[in-house]
């Protein structure tokens, strides 16, 4: 009896996890989670070229006056990298935000690559 009910707990238990979702991550996105209002939040999201052309980065703008992102390559060879450096002030928010980046490229098939980031912002009582 006890023998059944331990293979009974090992077989629900690998069945549990064998077909549950598996947390799909975004390189794109950024979640600080929960911060205080007021908080200047920054994140480097990372943008590689994986053409086989030179990549120019043509403009960096953002969705918000509250959030600045800037670069520190403005080409790119193949494989090359560089930091999208972004930069959010949360003063004035409250609540869950979500800001973007877009960075626009010489590439018709990546003109416009977008990064977001995200925070459930909580004001001090």
């Amino acid at each position: 009896m006890r023998k059944g009910v331990i293979l009974f707990l090992l077989g629900f238990f690998v069945f549990q996890f064998a077909y549950a979702e598996k947390e799909i991550i975004n390189p794109n996105e950024w979640d600080f989670g929960r911060v205080k209002q007021g908080a200047i939040l920054k994140h480097d999201f990372i943008l590689k070229n994986q053409t086989d052309d030179i990549l120019e980065i043509n403009n960096i703008h953002t969705s918000c006056g509250c959030t600045v992102s800037n670069s520190d390559k403005k080409s790119l060879s193949p494989q090359e990298s560089t930091a999208i450096k972004v930069t959010f002030n949360s003063e004035g928010y409250s609540g869950p935000v979500q800001q973007f980046v877009y960075v626009n490229t010489d590439n018709a098939d990546l003109a416009i690559i977008k990064f977001t980031i995200k925070a459930q912002i909580e004001v001090s009582k």
